[in-house]
């Protein structure tokens, strides 16, 4: 069945490939960001190593399987060979008889089958921006020119993400990512970006300066072909007549007298001299932008934007490629939406959007952060499609990956994951000594933020599992603790949580049970966790509009 067209922001869970097929219309999508993953740090002949019917050195960190030769890049090989264009079969083959079968060949043809359903979906007078590192880029870039037409190629962008590297051996340093720009068409949404100039580069650049301070080029006044109805002597307010270039004045005698009454004439030394224009700095918007882009900085370890996801890009970045290449209420997509950068600038440009990521923890994030920025709901202000809504959903995802689970199950009560992957589908086993989430506050005056541990339960559960709990708190000096469970909790876990007694908030001058018992379907209902309000979970994205009056008075 043919998708509808979306008409809600949405964020999806699960693998993009399918969901594009099955959710994403023909034609829909105004413009798409793509920022794929790819292990980049792996040593580069390594990527090529041949893997049919081989096993990897057990030293080698192996990449997620999205990224292996296996059955998983066998089938998508074969799919792409039998059913995709001939142009596509033609070209996929041959990178597999040039390449091998390898992870770079795996990454190129699981990268292939999702390029072909982005340019499916979009517009005729759309563009596909893909977000990539020099390890892969020549072989990306011939991909992108087989689907998308070397016709269509716009621009092959340079944006410097890191300082220079002191560290440096016998080779440079790596310092530039590569974004490829591609249009759908030969007409494409297209609205011009300026670079803002540094004060030395507006001093060089408008060497004039006028009594009042205003900095100012002159620039000439010749038309740059001949033009006869333009070729007349002009008398100045200093009462000089200049004589035009033989191509005649670059405007008509009114625009002429105009410049001159607003004191925007250059007169020149001598009357023979040519007249010029005064063009000034503060009514330029800066420089038309190049394709090397080294005027927006990595996000720092400080930043307000920063949330602790390891390839998180700037807004800044987003934001200009979102301004260049759509225009307001149109659709952006990223595929591989992690974080959500993509998803917040284009909400905060006024653009629809769609995400799509394969991690609960990923989207987990995207919730909060246009919470915390938008102060938008889901449910409400969009829809989230692949998430658990029911108790027998929920289920579901803990036979199907406990972690998953887990993670969802986190973003139920807005605790942060520990021992989590972003990126990966996979946990980090046996570093979180009896901490799954954890939840931040602070309710003194000055004082250090306190936690809330976070436990979750996807199996059977008893009235040890709150002794562990009890010891884990205590054991991290917590405030409080917290079981999700599965499944219901017994009557012995209920009276053993009752004795842990309360934590008492110095702020709010309120008593909180100190070991709370909350299972999926109660927070699926909308039970919340009883503790002070929360405070920088998630490294809470920066309010991108601050809204008062929506949190009570705290009594310090």
């Amino acid at each position: 069945m043919t998708p509808s067209p979306i008409t809600q922001n949405t964020l999806f869970y699960g693998d993009n490939l399918p969901i594009l097929r099955e959710y994403i219309a023909d034609e829909s999508i105004d413009l798409i960001y793509l920022d794929p993953p790819f292990n980049s740090q792996r040593t580069y002949n390594v990527l090529f190593r041949d893997e049919s019917g081989q096993q990897a050195e057990s030293q080698l960190a192996a990449f997620d399987d999205t990224w292996h030769w296996g059955p998983s890049a066998e089938e998508t090989y074969h799919e792409l060979v039998t059913q995709a264009p001939d142009r596509v079969s033609k070209m996929v083959a041959a990178l597999r008889e040039f390449v091998g079968s390898n992870q770079m060949m795996a990454y190129l043809v699981m990268m292939a089958a999702r390029l072909l359903e982005l340019h499916r979906v979009l517009k005729p007078t759309g563009s596909l921006y893909l977000h990539c590192d020099p390890t892969a880029s020549h072989y990306l870039k011939v991909v992108m020119d087989v689907i998308f037409g070397p016709q269509n190629y716009r621009n092959e962008i340079t944006w410097k993400r890191t300082f220079a590297h002191g560290n440096v051996g016998r080779n440079y340093g790596s310092i530039a990512d590569v974004i490829f720009w591609y249009s759908k068409a030969e007409q494409y949404t297209w609205n011009q970006q300026f670079s803002t100039l540094t004060d030395e580069e507006i001093v060089k650049k408008y060497p004039h300066e006028d009594p009042d301070g205003r900095r100012w080029q002159s620039v000439t006044l010749r038309n740059p072909g001949p033009r006869p109805n333009l070729h007349f002597p002009f008398t100045a307010s200093n009462g000089v007549t200049y004589q035009p270039h033989p191509n005649g004045w670059g405007c008509n005698l009114e625009r002429l007298q105009k410049y001159d009454r607003e004191n925007r004439l250059h007169f020149p030394s001598k009357a023979s001299g040519a007249l010029r224009l005064k063009m000034y700095a503060d009514e330029s918007p800066g420089e038309r932008l190049q394709n090397i882009w080294d005027d927006i900085p990595p996000i720092g370890a400080q930043a307000a934007e920063r949330l602790g996801y390891p390839t998180q890009k700037p807004v800044a970045l987003l934001e200009r490629i979102i301004a260049a290449s759509s225009n307001p209420g149109d659709l952006v997509l990223d595929p591989f939406c992690g974080c959500g950068t993509s998803i917040a600038a284009a909400q905060q440009l006024g653009r629809r959007w769609v995400g799509i990521d394969i991690t609960h923890l990923s989207i987990a994030l995207m919730k909060y952060r246009l919470e915390d920025a938008f102060g938008l709901k889901a449910g409400q202000d969009y829809q989230i499609i692949g998430e658990p809504t029911s108790l027998s959903g929920a289920r579901q995802l803990a036979l199907d990956n406990r972690f998953q689970f887990q993670w969802w199950a986190l973003s139920l009560v807005r605790a942060r994951p520990l021992g989590a992957q972003p990126g990966s589908k996979q946990g980090k086993r046996g570093a979180d000594q009896g901490i799954d989430g954890v939840i931040t506050f602070v309710d003194e005056a000055r004082g250090a933020p306190k936690r809330v541990i976070v436990q979750v339960k996807s199996g059977h559960v008893g009235r040890p599992d709150v002794g562990q709990l009890v010891g884990t708190i205590e054991r991290e000096k917590a405030a409080i603790g917290v079981l999700v469970t599965l499944e219901p909790p017994t009557g012995p876990m209920e009276l053993e949580a009752l004795s842990a007694g309360y934590y008492h908030s110095p702020g709010w001058n309120r008593d909180y049970p100190r070991i709370q018992i909350l299972t999926v379907e109660q927070l699926l209902d909308g039970a919340q966790v009883e503790m002070p309000p929360q405070w920088g979970t998630f490294k809470q994205a920066e309010a991108a509009e601050r809204r008062a009056g929506e949190q009570g008075r705290l009594e310090l």
